[in-house]
């Protein structure tokens, strides 16, 4: 919890805002440029920020740094997009679980500006 904590703090040095999403994925296979491709990963992963330019979430599986994976990122109310993520950080955390910042890659803006809508969606309720 502590590693989580820190990497909260990281947000004020950040380009964009982090803003706090439940969403469950299940990584299959990840790549890597060259054509390094590893399959039958099947780690789940829970998301628990998002970013204009890229999601924290945690997982019980080690996942290696530098490698890629798509992902439907479902922002509800019908807004979803499809996206490549490159995982950039990975810190272990209790419990068995490891933390990890990935950024997205070649999001088109127009994709982008849905997080916008989902922070005005999200200030609604607050």
């Amino acid at each position: 919890m502590e590693d989580i904590m820190q990497e909260k703090e990281k947000i004020e040095r950040r380009r964009y805002k982090r803003l706090p999403i439940d969403l469950r994925l299940e990584v299959d296979e990840i790549f890597k440029q060259d054509y390094v491709v590893l399959k039958d990963i099947n780690a789940s992963v829970y998301v628990f920020d998002i970013s204009k330019s890229g999601i924290g979430f945690l997982s019980e599986s080690k996942l290696p740094v530098g490698y890629y994976f798509r992902a439907l990122i479902n922002l509800g109310e019908g807004d979803f997009f499809r996206v490549v993520i490159r995982i950039v950080r990975a810190l272990p955390s209790e419990h068995h679980r490891h933390v990890y910042g990935a950024e997205f890659v070649g999001l088109a803006p127009f994709l982008a500006d849905k997080v916008d809508k989902y922070e005005k969606k999200l200030n609604k309720f607050t």
